[in-house]
């Protein structure tokens, strides 16, 4: 087998990583910090579209982790980078919040009902009946369906919510039109977060708490993976994938030592 090279940059998870329900995990302000003294690039990567990088830097921040607003990679960024390198200068019809709509404006993008280009479909508190019925008559008027990202359920204090691949399904169901998904497990995603750094996947890591879309994106952008048991996976889940990350480790505590 040929051997890797040394690992340059560094991607990671932030839910199940770095965070657990709002508490840092152990060892996580460690890497940061070594990160960032380190000068190697990183970012740190989501797939929730909800939130702004400037916001989700102040909530990393209020648990002690600093990062900074241009290491921050959402599948709101991704689906706006996407979006402006197919179409320029488009129209979108939006269902989602103040993380997906500030990034397709600053991409250029105008939002709009009137005969969009695409109807673009993003993490949201509260699915509106009536956004929902709009979305799939624009889409069966000829709109081409984007979606961030494909999680079914996101977590809450009081259990699963459904999230935008749920929402997803209901609108291909009700239009016969699949979305394409924009974030993990696909390695668009990863690829353009790694150009975003200046980074090549050959000399990169991939963090995640997920065997099937952190694990999978690194994997299929050409990247090492680390899985870390802080969150979603465990050890007894991994016979259930036909593939494997290169390495498991307890938590992001133990690979401080690699940057």
């Amino acid at each position: 087998m040929t051997e890797r090279k040394p690992i340059e940059s560094w991607l990671t998870d932030m839910d199940g990583v770095l965070m657990h329900e709002g508490v840092p995990v152990p060892g996580a302000d460690a890497f940061i910090k070594k990160l960032r003294e380190s000068g190697r690039p990183f970012l740190v990567l989501t797939n929730n579209s909800i939130y702004t990088a400037r916001d989700l830097h102040a909530r990393l921040n209020r648990i002690g982790l600093e990062v900074p607003v241009e290491n921050i990679w959402t599948s709101a960024l991704a689906t706006a980078k996407f979006l402006d390198a197919q179409h320029p200068g488009g129209t979108a019809y939006v269902i989602g919040e103040a993380g997906l709509t500030t990034a397709l404006h600053e991409a250029g993008y105008v939002m709009t009902d009137t005969d969009p280009d695409f109807v673009v479909l993003g993490e949201t508190r509260t699915y509106s009946f009536e956004a929902l019925t709009k979305a799939i008559r624009l889409i069966n008027a000829g709109a081409r369906f984007i979606a961030t990202n494909p999680d079914n359920t996101g977590p809450s204090p009081e259990g699963a919510l459904p999230a935008t691949g749920s929402v997803a399904a209901l609108i291909t169901k009700a239009t016969g039109k699949d979305p394409y998904f924009v974030g993990k497990p696909n390695p668009l995603m990863m690829r353009t977060g790694l150009n975003q750094i200046g980074a090549h996947s050959e000399t990169s890591a991939m963090i995640g708490d997920r065997m099937d879309t952190d694990v999978l994106a690194g994997l299929e952008a050409g990247m090492e993976t680390f899985l870390v048991l802080t969150g979603l996976t465990t050890t007894a889940d991994l016979h259930q994938y036909p593939y494997r990350p290169t390495q498991v480790v307890d938590s992001i505590a133990d690979l401080v030592g690699l940057v």
